[in-house]
């Protein structure tokens, strides 16, 4: 198949992977493992095991070495049925967009190797702690708002690549933010309005239908405000948004890593797979004996002995297990494929895809209601990261100078589930 032939190939499967690894998880919550049987639903217990969540996003990026290893064994053979030795980086840089997350960008940078591999442990660390945030977010939200809330990564690169990378924004990218943050808002409001079209009456004009509408929203928030339901649904946005803290932090030191050495970016994301699940299988036994163990910790979030025993005694935990593993690891190849082959513009539209399709099977899955509320905060959301990365213009910008601003990350960044 001809090299610009596959990118449709590969688009398509990132954006599979990329919804299934969502919608995967968010299945693998509402999986009953206690007290199944209760009249009450109140009473029954789901899968709400986050860490070990974040080990299978882990296991998966670290299938990714079973992809540099196979490339490695055609390679050789390959050299060796033909009696010479290829030059990988350039046999697939220019011309195979399946093979681009195998070439480093040498451009005289040094050899990513021996201890300084231990330098890819630092954005492992920021991995662990915002996915297991953004596990324990998905416990509490939606799978669309789960994915909406995300959005809020641009405000946060766009902070700490102006701090720690010497980058620089014009005044509508800072006003694209304003925007990126109204809209994770208003997708937050929305999520934590309970809807009640019943007992809505039937408005006589159009500024009766405002006036409506301000009101039951008004009284919605009022009373949807006591209730736990929508005060767990306002901590999981917040920890959703506050974990795109530590994915703007992982991606700023991976930004800084590339920008002065040169490693195949799968090996970083197998490198990180491997750190990252070394420390998170540490933690799971520490945090076991230290919390897990206890009688307060009990089938809590650090029962690594429960969580076992549920993904072991479960079939659709321990299936929905391995789909994530494959479809993290697929995401992660696909998308560096994707990434390398295709302009910032294509990365947003498949990004607004990912989320669109995301919402839609989660409406027709009925786990969520149709809000009208989180179509605004959606749209906010879009136009906001499409204005900051010039793919539409500000309706102000025509009467200042016309610069076009160089990107954040110019290495592109990995972006791992």
């Amino acid at each position: 198949m001809a090299p610009t032939l596959m990118i449709p190939v590969l688009v398509t499967m990132m954006l599979l992977t990329g919804v299934c690894n969502t919608l995967l998880t968010k299945y693998q919550d509402l999986q009953c493992v206690r007290n199944c049987n209760a009249p009450d639903p109140k009473d029954r217990h789901t899968f709400e095991q986050p860490v070990v969540q974040t080990a299978q996003m882990f296991i998966g990026e670290m299938g990714c070495w079973f992809v540099v290893a196979g490339f490695a064994i055609v390679n050789r053979f390959s050299s060796k049925r033909r009696g010479y030795s290829p030059l990988a980086s350039q046999a697939v840089s220019e011309d195979n967009p399946v093979l681009k997350p195998l070439v480093a960008k040498e451009e005289d940078r040094t050899l990513l190797q021996g201890r300084k591999i231990l330098l890819l442990a630092l954005p492992s660390c920021c991995d662990i702690t915002g996915t297991t945030l953004m596990n324990v977010g998905l416990l509490f939200v939606a799978a669309s708002i789960y994915q909406m809330t995300r959005g809020a990564l641009v405000l946060f690169v766009g902070i700490f690549s102006v701090l720690f990378l010497r980058r620089r924004l014009f005044a509508y990218q800072w006003s694209a933010l304003v925007i990126v943050v109204l809209g994770v808002g208003i997708v937050g409001l929305a999520g934590a309005i309970a809807p009640n079209p019943q007992a809505k009456p039937e408005p006589r004009s159009l500024l009766d239908t405002a006036v409506l509408t301000v009101r039951v929203m008004a009284k919605q928030i009022k009373s949807t405000a006591e209730t736990p339901e929508a005060l767990q649904t306002i901590i999981g946005v917040l920890m959703i948004a506050g974990a795109q803290i530590f994915t703007a932090t992982q991606f700023v030191l991976e930004e800084w890593i590339l920008e002065n050495y040169a490693i195949e970016p799968l090996k970083v994301v197998g490198w990180e797979g491997f750190f990252g699940l070394s420390i998170t299988l540490l933690g799971m036994a520490v945090l076991y004996f230290m919390i897990g163990s206890t009688e307060h910790g009990k089938y809590g979030y650090f029962d690594a002995v429960e969580a076992w025993r549920q993904i072991t005694h479960d079939r659709a935990i321990a299936i929905s297990s391995l789909l994530i593993m494959i479809s993290i690891g697929g995401f992660n190849f696909f998308g560096l494929s994707v990434t390398r082959s295709i302009s910032a513009t294509s990365r947003s539209t498949i990004d607004t895809c990912r989320t669109l399709f995301i919402w839609i099977v989660s409406l027709a899955l009925r786990w969520e209601t149709f809000k009208w509320l989180q179509i605004i905060g959606f749209i906010l959301l879009v136009y906001g990261t499409f204005l900051f990365n010039d793919i539409v213009r500000h309706p102000f910008r025509s009467y200042a100078r016309r610069e076009r601003a160089a990107p954040l990350l110019a290495e592109d960044p990995i972006e791992h589930m």
